[in-house]
């Protein structure tokens, strides 16, 4: 079946089958280290859809003798820019505890970036996070070679405190995103505003399309605010996991984006079509709106959301490692 390590062998993903199995793996490693990573099967298979996203070379599996899943590897790998990033997501069954295949599932992804460079010619760089408590996972990151270049901060407000009335700039509308009308305009919109962040990447056509088609966007928590002249300043975009909410005790929604143009900044207009979105999640029956924000945001993102009642609940550390050459 491929590589060995202590009687467990590595084997690609081949597909549908496979779902239920990463899925029940990550879940258990959610539930043991508090990741805040709670999947399903339908997300995962929306994720792995994604048009940019390789199957077959960037997700590895690992199992026991008795063919049980033990550990799983993944790769999002990022559009060329100057450097081409591949995201590494790392997961191991807690019984099993194995520093060795933490370390395999690491070389995995170096091994697999090295042949990106060689494919697309650019350098590359192996990304990987994990939360500021899991002290084993950070020290086999720094034991390889990894350094923490940024922290990101996970923040949540309930939904049952009184939520202010958004107040958008006078010239300044919203509505919900028309999925078929509005794409381009949209991607045009989210990679101007993103230009000057941390790390940004362009998002591109074929993965906005994706994913509109997910089971779970709903136009009522995609929201666009528009000029006077009609064109596109800010958005908002909240989601709803509907299978996690099932093993919670609370309903939870997301922030997942806010942007706004430069020149539309400092006027109000992101911190208005954010308290919409936090009405609209509110109105879906969400008790709780959590999100994630770059802890050195040059736009001061992170004021706005203490401002309107967000608190830090934890902090992601974001490590990095040159891997364009193999170590010396």
């Amino acid at each position: 079946m491929g590589n060995n390590t202590n009687n467990i062998n590595m084997r690609p993903y081949v597909g549908e089958v496979d779902l239920e199995a990463i899925a029940n793996l990550i879940n258990v490693c959610d539930t043991t280290y508090q990741l805040d990573q709670k999947t399903s099967v339908s997300e995962l298979r929306n994720d792995f859809n994604t048009p940019s996203f390789n199957q077959k070379s960037d997700i590895c599996l690992w199992e026991n003798i008795d063919n049980k899943l033990v550990g799983f590897g993944s790769l999002w790998i990022t559009e060329p820019s100057d450097v081409i990033d591949g995201y590494l997501s790392i997961y191991v069954h807690p019984n099993l505890r194995n520093y060795t295949l933490q370390s395999e599932i690491i070389r995995w992804g170096e091994s697999r970036m090295r042949q990106v460079r060689q494919e697309r010619g650019f350098e590359v760089k192996l990304r990987s996070r994990c939360r500021d408590s899991f002290s084993e996972r950070i020290a086999i990151l720094k034991n390889h070679g990894f350094t923490i270049d940024r922290y990101f901060l996970r923040m949540e407000r309930s939904l049952s405190e009184q939520i202010p009335q958004p107040d958008f700039p006078e010239g300044f509308t919203w509505r919900p995103t028309n999925p078929e009308q509005d794409v381009l305009k949209w991607i045009e919109l989210f990679n101007d505003s993103f230009q000057d962040h941390w790390n940004h990447h362009d998002v591109t056509l074929e993965d906005l399309q994706h994913w509109l088609k997910s089971e779970n966007y709903r136009s009522d928590l995609d929201l666009i605010a528009v000029d006077s002249n009609g064109r596109f300043a800010a958005c908002c975009y909240g989601e709803i996991f509907p299978e996690d909410n099932l093993h919670k005790e609370y309903k939870e929604g997301w922030i997942s984006i806010l942007a706004t143009r430069r020149e539309f900044r400092r006027i109000g207009l992101g911190k208005a079509i954010l308290l919409r979105n936090l009405h609209q999640l509110k109105a879906a029956g969400m008790n709780v709106a959590k999100l994630g924000v770059d802890a050195d945001n040059p736009n001061g993102a992170l004021k706005l959301y203490e401002s309107i009642g967000f608190k830090k609940i934890y902090t992601t550390l974001c490590f990095v490692k040159d891997v364009s050459y193999e170590d010396v």
